[in-house]
């Protein structure tokens, strides 16, 4: 049984052997698979990067599968699967009772883990894109997102370097609030003094403004958003 596209497996376990083997084998198999060491360093994980499937051991130094299994619960829907020890029916049961979706107990054929996945795989939702609009609005003004220009009617509007980043920044998030320290971090700005940077940013926002907003004192398109930095809001 192939594996699913583009699906990203994490692996949790503090035996290296282990670890590396699930590894080799489900890449062989058609996975994109990161591992992780213990607990801590699947939070680190998980901090930035998206999953489809965690496959998680029980016994681990640190904080142990079950108690990692419940803290990601109560945030996030991914699909987890529990490597228990053989015989310990109190950890499986506490693994399901924390969320876990299925358990592998070990030692486990590679075979039996790979259709536990796909069996787990297969009755999840798929995960539905958000579909952004290839043209974004904003009254005389158009930006195509995929060529990331700028039009007003058949003349092109010319963007400095730093004004088509932040238009490609805004147009991935439309009606979503982003920080100036995120948008700062996003530009690749983020050595320096903070506040320095973060009013560099509030000039490169001005000067956008003047690109679109019939009033840039009074922005309708680009908004500031007290307290949770600039919004793009297009028609």
């Amino acid at each position: 049984m192939t594996a699913q596209p583009e699906v990203h497996l994490l692996i949790v376990d503090d035996d290296e052997r282990i670890r590396s083997l699930l590894q080799k084998f489900l890449i062989r198999n058609g996975f994109w698979v990161t591992a992780a060491r213990d607990g801590a360093h699947a939070r680190r994980l998980l901090d930035g990067l998206e999953f489809d499937l965690i496959v998680m051991d029980v016994m681990m130094p640190g904080e142990d599968g079950i108690s990692l299994t419940r803290d990601l619960r109560a945030r996030m829907t991914t699909p987890i699967l529990l490597l228990t020890a053989k015989g310990e029916t109190a950890d499986r049961i506490a693994g399901l009772e924390a969320g876990a979706d299925d358990y592998l107990a070990k030692p486990f054929e590679p075979k039996e883990l790979l259709l536990r996945i796909n069996a787990i795989l297969r009755r999840t939702p798929a995960k539905a894109e958000p579909k952004l609009p290839k043209v974004l609005n904003m009254g005389a003004v158009r930006y195509d997102v995929d060529r990331g220009e700028m039009w007003r009617g058949t003349d092109l509007v010319r963007l400095t370097a730093t004004e088509a980043a932040l238009m490609r920044i805004f147009a991935a998030k439309p009606g979503e609030p982003i920080s100036r320290t995120q948008l700062v971090e996003d530009l690749g700005r983020g050595s320096g003094r903070g506040e320095a940077q973060e009013r560099a940013v509030d000039v490169q926002i001005t000067r956008l403004r003047r690109k679109f907003e019939t009033d840039p004192k009074q922005p309708r398109y680009l908004q500031t958003v007290r307290g949770a930095g600039y919004m793009l809001a297009p028609e």
